[in-house]
């Protein structure tokens, strides 16, 4: 009997262990996403105020500091697929570098499809 449930314990404990780092998984990834859309409303927020600036001014420096940390958030997302053969990635440099409105559409879309539509602008 010993020799029948010890190898039933086992595959208990290896099942707990994966399914608990798998939960822990899950909500880094959540975590992860909830950063970059928060960054992500950030940036759109500031370059909408500052879009009535002139260029020179401390308004633009701002927004590139924000930027910046849209940026950072989104590396661990990166290669996440944003429709249009697009990554993640490619989508948020080429709205927030070249100003690029469906490539915004399509981050502000996955913001929206992960459940954090109400932290985009």
């Amino acid at each position: 009997m010993l020799k029948a449930v010890l190898p039933a314990l086992a595959l208990v404990a290896v099942a707990a262990g994966c399914s608990s780092s798998k939960g822990k998984d899950e909500q880094r990834l959540t975590e992860q996403r909830q950063n970059y859309c928060m960054q992500l409303g950030t940036w759109q927020e500031a370059r909408n105020a500052a879009g009535t600036d002139m260029p020179e001014s401390s308004g633009y420096d701002e927004v590139g500091a924000i930027a910046q940390d849209a940026f950072l958030a989104m590396r661990p997302l990166r290669d996440e697929t944003v429709g249009g053969g697009r990554t993640l990635g490619e989508a948020t440099v080429a709205a927030m570098n070249n100003g690029d409105s469906e490539a915004e559409g399509r981050v502000v879309k996955y913001c929206g499809d992960v459940g954090l539509e109400t932290l985009t602008r």
